[in-house]
């Protein structure tokens, strides 16, 4: 736990000018690096832990980051994951910089003082200007978690769970004005599992991405990044727009795996919801239930009758849900609104024998 004082030091301290505090090594590169929530912490680690080595010719001389915002259920607004995560490393709070928008004309002031060689993107979440990318000598470079120019945009990997792949990757890529559309450096192949959900298969990736960037980082230095990067082939281009709550509903009239890949692919947020009916046999009373469905998978019993009254059943272990195509959805894991996450067989435990019927 911070204590208060530490918290006010980081929320006045953000925006103070750089140019009394760049006193940068002449014999090392000036790295910016610029990137937000947790799992762009990764990369921040793999940068300053390269940096601190003793052959390291480059060193973090500013980090850049989305504002302080509302976090933990909107109760405290606090620094981003990666401002409070340097502010651990011991990083100088002055060189932690937070504007709204990346093209500010007072943090542009800044970035210049500063005179980075490379500036160095992992989910930052703000576009980024072409006077931005025209002050980096070696340009900017980006960590972006599919094999582009397949899933460009915000949610590639959500997408690509959404789409049911096995495979996707991360790739190193120069930025270019355009989205997610510059030269590709190099890019790491990732088997993608049945089960894995978008959260950890973003920490994966990202982590595979940290890897990359070290590895790469000698040809970016050297020029020679810039000869070999491929332009991208726009002819195989897909898009990865940004998920909506509007798209956490469930419809059972779809197949099983498509539901499955959905649960997977808005995993944390926004999840995914259903409404089902709940019946009371002894007085016939019927209530709607809203659930949150947390982990499931496509029942491997093969085809199924569909029964006329779409019954939910119980296995050990699971709720079976009857979906479209003469399938099914087994789901071990719910929650209702305002409780924690329990397993099915909790839940039904809790109907009190009551059954279930979709919606």
């Amino acid at each position: 736990m911070h204590s208060s004082s530490l918290t006010l030091r980081r929320f006045f301290c953000f925006n103070v000018s750089a140019s009394a505090s760049a006193s940068t090594s002449s014999k090392k590169k000036p790295v910016v690096f610029l990137g937000s929530p947790q799992v762009s912490a990764t990369v921040l680690d793999a940068l300053l832990n390269s940096s601190a080595s003793p052959n390291s010719n480059f060193e973090v001389a500013a980090i850049v980051t989305q504002p302080p915002s509302k976090r933990e259920r909107g109760r405290k607004v606090l620094p981003s994951h990666v401002a409070e995560h340097a502010l651990n490393w011991g990083f100088p709070s002055d060189l932690i910089f937070t504007p709204e928008r990346a093209g500010e004309e007072a943090f542009l002031s800044n970035l210049r003082d500063l005179q980075p060689e490379l500036c160095v993107t992992a989910a930052y979440g703000n576009i980024l200007p072409t006077k931005f990318l025209k002050i980096p000598l070696l340009g900017t470079v980006n960590i972006h978690p599919s094999l582009l120019p397949l899933y460009r945009g915000a949610a590639p990997v959500q997408r690509a769970l959404q789409d049911g792949v096995k495979e996707t990757g991360v790739s190193l890529a120069f930025t270019v004005r355009a989205l997610d559309a510059g030269p590709v450096i190099a890019y790491e192949r990732v088997e993608v599992d049945d089960h894995i959900k978008a959260p950890d298969l973003l920490e994966l990736l990202f982590s595979e991405g940290s890897n990359l960037l070290i590895r790469e980082l000698p040809s970016i230095f050297d020029g020679s990044a810039k000869e070999k990067a491929q332009p991208q082939d726009d002819s195989k281009v897909t898009l990865a727009p940004k998920v909506t709550p509007e798209e956490s509903w469930l419809s059972f009239d779809q197949e099983a795996l498509v539901l499955h890949n959905k649960v997977r692919a808005f995993a944390g947020w926004p999840g995914t919801r259903a409404k089902i009916a709940v019946f009371d046999e002894t007085n016939g009373q019927r209530e709607i239930l809203e659930l949150k469905i947390i982990t499931t998978r496509v029942s491997n019993r093969g085809n199924i009758q569909r029964n006329e009254d779409d019954d939910i059943t119980f296995i050990k272990g699971a709720l079976v849900i009857p979906c479209g195509g003469c399938s099914e959805l087994e789901v071990l894991e719910v929650q209702l609104p305002g409780k924690k996450v329990v397993n099915a067989d909790a839940f039904r435990n809790g109907l009190r024998g009551r059954k279930l019927k979709k919606l």
